[in-house]
């Protein structure tokens, strides 16, 4: 007799997409530029769980950037490529704004 285990496919997604958002808070959580932690590792914790798999995708492609330039886009001091300029970004950006005011506010920063 086989030790097998069979899931229903909808078992095997969500297997499946919580893996890929582990991976996804882990890259941004660990990125080696604090301000852009500070800003993707909530964002990954609190909003991309809400996306879904094409914008999970954008997002994972903007974690390819390097930081600096990354970092320059979500606070708009540098021009972001059109490549990179959608709804996720806007969502990153604004995110940002909660998320800092919200810090300040308790004291931090």
């Amino acid at each position: 007799m086989s030790d097998l285990t069979f899931r229903p496919e909808s078992e095997k997604n969500e297997t499946n997409r919580q893996v890929r958002l582990g991976r996804i808070a882990y890259r941004a959580w660990r990125r080696g530029f604090r301000e852009a932690d500070m800003v993707l590792g909530p964002f990954a914790d609190q909003v991309a769980p809400t996306l879904d798999d094409a914008e999970l995708a954008i997002f994972e492609d903007l974690l390819d950037v390097e930081d600096q330039y990354l970092y320059g886009w979500i606070i708009e001091r540098e021009p972001t490529p059109p490549e990179h300029q959608g709804p996720v970004m806007d969502k990153i950006r604004a995110f940002m704004r909660e998320h800092v005011s919200a810090e300040v506010f308790k004291g931090i920063g």
